[in-house]
C-alpha cells in the first residue's frame, strides 16, 4: 500500500505524536509498504528521522494543555496538498490528531483515499473540542475510520465526536531498551537512582516528586535524583530546590534518543508523578522494558497499561505523602523491585511495534473493504453530498 502518514506537529521537535509516527512509518516500511509523513518543520532545526518527509508549513508554538504545540496555522498550504495528493495518489491517508490545526484539515478536505485518523490526545475536559466542533465537524465525517491510542483518549474523542472506535495502543521499540546499555559510571557509588523522564511542564508533576525527595533524603541519604528532559524546572521546582538546598539531584537536560536506555540502566526506580492530560505512558514502557520497577500517579493514562502491586506502585496524583510512601518502600525492599521489574518486562512485549503495526495494518484493509464494498456519501467542502 501506498500510505501518507500525517501529524500536525512539527517534525523537527521531538515529542510522543512525532515519535509515534516516525516508528510506525518504519515498522510499516519494513513490511514493504511505501510510506511517506507529512508534516509542518521548523527550517532552522535538523530533521532528525529518516523516513521519507515532506515538509508541509512552518510550525509556530501554541499553548496547549499544558505543553506547547508546534503546528502550522498556514491556510496557503491548500493548493501545495491538493497537488501532492493528486500527484502521489495514497491508497490509505493516516491522520494522527485528524482534528488539529491545521495540515491534517487541509488533507481531509482534498484526499480521495481512505482515511484514518489516530486520536492521541486526553484531557479531562472538552473545551477545545466543544468549542471548535461546529466548524471541524464536517471534516471528521470525511474519516473512513478511527483509532484511540487508549481508553482515556477514546472517552475525550468520544465526548466531543461520538462513534466506532479502535483502540490500538502506542507501540515502543523494545529492542532499544532491552540492549545491555551500559549504565553511565559516575552513577555507579553504591546510591539508590531514582529517575524522571520527560519534558519539564507544570503537567508533568517533577514539583511533587521534588518534594518527596527531599523528605526522603533526611532518612534515606543515599538517594539520588535523576531528571533527564528539556526545558527548566518551574517556579515552584526552583522554590523546593532552593529553599530546601538539595543535594543529589542531577538535570541532564534533553538527552538524544540513543543514550535514553543508559539513563534507564542507570536507574534502580522509574517515577512519572504526571498530574493529568496523558492519554497513555510511552516512558512507563520505556521503563519496564529496561527491568526497572515504576512508581507512577494514578492518572486514567497510566492505569490503562499498568496495574498497581504488579508493574508498580500507583499513588493519587498530587499526593506528596504518598508518593513519597511508595517511594521509600521501593528504596527499602530490593526484593520487590526486581519482582515489579520482572513483571514489567513480560507486559511490556504486548506493545512491541511489530504487534502494533500489525493491528493497524489489519485495521487499513478492514476500512478499505467498507469503503470498496458499498456506495456511500461524503460531505464536499461546501457541506454538500457527493457520492464516491
Amino acid at each position: 500500500m501506498k500510505i501518507a502518514m500525517v501529524s500536525p506537529y512539527d517534525f523537527t521537535w521531538p515529542g510522543g505524536v512525532t515519535a509515534h509516527v516516525t516508528q510506525l512509518a518504519r515498522e510499516l516500511g519494513r513490511n514493504g509498504h511505501e510510506v511517506q509523513v507529512l508534516a509542518p518543520h521548523s527550517p532552522s532545526r535538523q530533521n532528525e528521522n529518516d523516513e521519507p518527509f515532506v515538509a508541509l508549513g512552518r510550525s509556530v508554538p501554541l499553548p496547549s494543555g499544558g505543553s506547547t504545540a508546534r503546528v502550522s496555522l498556514s491556510w496557503w498550504l491548500y493548493p501545495k496538498v491538493r497537488a501532492l495528493l493528486q500527484r502521489e495518489a495514497f491508497d490509505i491517508v493516516h491522520l494522527h490528531e485528524p482534528m488539529a490545526p491545521i495540515l491534517p484539515l487541509c488533507v481531509l478536505e482534498f484526499s480521495d483515499a481512505v482515511n484514518i485518523g489516530t486520536f492521541h490526545a486526553s484531557y479531562k475536559h472538552n473545551h477545545l473540542y466543544r468549542l471548535s466542533h461546529p466548524l471541524i465537524k464536517r471534516w471528521h465525517q470525511r474519516l473512513d475510520g478511527g483509532i484511540a491510542v487508549s481508553p482515556a483518549a477514546l472517552r475525550y474523542v468520544n465526548s466531543a465526536f461520538p462513534g466506532d472506535y479502535k483502540i490500538i495502543p502506542n507501540g515502543i521499540d523494545l529492542d532499544h531498551f532491552t540492549t545491555k546499555a551500559a549504565p553511565w559510571p559516575e552513577y555507579q557509588d553504591g546510591k539508590i537512582n531514582i529517575l524522571f523522564v520527560g519534558r519539564l511542564e507544570k503537567r508533568k508533576g517533577l514539583r511533587y516528586l521534588l518534594e518527596a525527595f527531599s523528605r526522603l533524603k533526611w532518612d534515606l541519604p543515599d538517594i539520588r535524583l535523576l531528571v533527564v528532559g528539556p526545558g527548566s524546572p518551574d517556579k515552584e521546582s526552583h522554590s523546593i530546590l532552593g529553599g530546601r538546598g538539595l543535594n543529589d539531584v542531577v538535570f541532564t537536560g534533553s538527552v538524544p534518543y540513543e543514550d535514553l536506555p543508559r539513563y534507564y540502566a542507570s536507574a534502580d526506580i522509574f517515577c512519572s508523578p504526571a498530574t493529568g492530560a496523558e492519554s497513555f505512558g510511552i516512558v512507563l514502557l520505556e521503563a519496564m522494558a529496561a527491568g526497572k520497577p515504576v512508581v507512577a500517579s494514578d492518572i486514567e493514562g497510566y492505569a490503562g497499561i499498568v496495574t498497581h502491586g504488579q508493574e508498580c506502585l500507583l499513588f493519587p496524583r498530587k499526593d506528596i505523602e504518598a508518593l513519597a510512601q511508595a517511594l521509600g518502600t521501593l528504596i527499602r525492599d530490593p526484593q520487590l523491585r526486581e519482582k515489579l521489574g520482572s513483571q514489567g518486562r513480560q507486559t511490556v512485549k504486548q506493545y512491541r511495534w511489530d504487534r502494533v503495526a500489525a493491528q493497524v495494518e489489519d485495521y487499513y484493509h478492514d476500512c478499505m473493504s467498507l469503503a470498496n464494498g458499498r456506495t456511500w456519501k461524503r460531505a464536499d467542502k461546501r457541506g454538500h453530498t457527493s457520492i464516491r
